[in-house]
């Protein structure tokens, strides 16, 4: 299917700004289709003529659609757009004619043309379009619905609609189900929802809105005075025809979030309408997801704690015990790279770390073993990501036992050389590569056969915690290179 921009950019010659305005208009335009109760289709000129191709559509989420099939790249002309012609060329609603038919479903057309506030001319047609199967009794939530819904449809025809789009502002807002107010010019409220009058007793206002300043009212009723402050500041600003954020308002132990609107047809001030949406359960889940993320890091970090003194005891024994001086100096090692990952994740918000830093570290401790015994250097190429803890813990253990093994055995006394780590994602799979340029491998080394612990190590994680596999063989020209293969998909 293709997109907004695809289609206009197919079919027409519209400045980038104008193409902007339609993307903005589109990302709002589901508050008028509810309002409207009616399936609302962007039209865009096709050349000279009256052919006109469909850009965009919105079904109403409060009434049946008028179209079963979608109409976004449908190029129409003649009779059957000839209200979307009268509307572009007269700049005017056109809100006349008798119902048409779509097989089976009765529709009732509208066209409202579509302006840039800072432009006079037309630059796209909305068409309105209202499936008549269903009979509505016009109710006072109906009658206010479509009352607010042909004000902002003037003010798309004004070019006073979509507002502003206020940076950093998420496109998750109140819609019209979640609770709708409507104010006079004077901020008090003429109509309120249900689901809006339930929104403010959770705030803690018992008695119906209407004929409240709604304003003075969200300033009382928050906890937090500045809160409060704001939130009324907010909606008296729509009232003066400005188009303010969203904003969160806390009162016993209730959250609800508000956007207030100007309604401004024919560019005269005549009210505000203001959406709010009862968030309590998902603040409340946000707190419990922090409490609990909060929980785990300090896990982490209480598990690191304790690998570093499991480390430290294993160097005192160490120092008592000569004859097994290296085999505790490699326990410490290991430990301590798994205490890395857990600080990391200490620091972390989820249960996933960025590894390069890791590696870099485990690198530089591997290259101090190395130190005593020659100059061999150990470098990265490439990027691991961000992993998570699951692969992350049992791959730097291996990489550990990898990069040691490879300056400990992999060079004579003396010797320099240099260690390289690659890393890279192809696919859902990271492959690692660690390639030395020491001696090489003895001739008979075979690594399912190998005694070596550090290798025992290696070929169990890699099987059966990270379900991968690696392959150890001679270098070229020289040295040694082991290739790790690890699939990336959920555990």
């Amino acid at each position: 299917m293709s997109t907004l921009r695809d289609l206009v950019e197919e079919h027409t010659s519209f400045a980038p700004a104008d193409v902007e305005h339609l993307h903005r208009l589109a990302g709002e335009w589901q508050l008028i289709s509810d309002l409207s109760f009616a399936d609302l289709l962007m039209w865009v000129p096709v050349g000279p003529g009256d052919e006109y191709v469909c850009v965009a559509q919105v079904r109403p989420t409060t009434a049946p659609t008028a179209y079963q099939d979608d109409q976004v790249g449908k190029v129409s002309g003649g009779a059957e757009v000839a209200h979307l012609h009268i509307a572009r060329t007269q700049g005017r609603i056109w809100r006349e004619g008798d119902p048409v038919w779509y097989g089976d479903t009765p529709a009732r057309h509208e066209a409202i043309p579509v302006r840039r506030r800072d432009r006079t001319e037309v630059i796209a047609v909305v068409g309105r379009d209202t499936n008549l199967t269903t009979a509505r009794t016009p109710s006072q939530l109906e009658l206010n619905y479509l009352t607010t819904a042909d004000d902002l449809a003037q003010m798309v025809t004004d070019g006073m609609f979509p507002p502003p789009r206020h940076p950093g502002e998420t496109t998750s807002a109140p819609r019209v189900g979640d609770g709708l107010i409507r104010l006079d010019a004077g901020g008090k409220v003429t109509y309120a929802s249900p689901n809006a009058q339930s929104a403010y007793r959770r705030l803690g206002w018992p008695a119906y809105l209407v004929g409240e300043d709604l304003a003075a009212l969200s300033t009382r009723l928050a906890d937090d005075p500045l809160e409060g402050t704001d939130a009324g500041g907010r909606i008296l600003a729509a009232l003066r025809g400005e188009a303010p954020g969203r904003k969160e308002i806390d009162a016993r132990g209730a959250s609800v979030l508000m956007r207030a609107l100007p309604l401004m047809p024919a560019a005269v001030p005549i009210g505000a309408l203001v959406l709010v949406r009862d968030i309590t359960e998902v603040r409340r889940r946000d707190r419990a997801l922090i409490t609990k993320d909060a929980t785990i890091r300090e896990i982490h970090h209480r598990v690191k704690n304790n690998l570093q003194t499991v480390a430290a005891l294993l160097r005192l024994q160490a120092r008592r015990a000569p004859a097994a001086k290296g085999a505790l100096e490699e326990s410490v090692r290991r430990v301590a790279s798994i205490a890395l990952v857990h600080e990391t994740l200490s620091m972390s918000s989820d249960e996933a770390v960025e590894f390069d830093g890791i590696v870099d570290r485990v690198s530089f401790a591997a290259a101090e073993v190395a130190a005593s015994a020659g100059k061999v250097r150990i470098r990265r190429e490439g990027t691991f990501g961000v992993l998570p803890a699951e692969i992350a813990t049992p791959l730097v253990m291996v990489l550990n036992e990898l990069l040691v093994n490879a300056v400990e055995h992999g060079f004579d006394e003396g010797q320099a050389g240099e260690v390289l780590v690659t890393a890279a994602r192809h696919g859902r799979e990271l492959l690692v590569r660690v390639t030395d340029t020491g001696k090489g491998l003895p001739p008979d080394f075979e690594l399912d056969g190998s005694e070596r612990l550090g290798l025992q190590i290696v070929r169990t994680l890699v099987a059966g915690e990270l379900r991968g596999t690696i392959l150890i063989h001679p270098g070229q020209p020289s040295g040694t290179e082991a290739e790790l293969v690890v699939p990336m998909a959920k555990r």
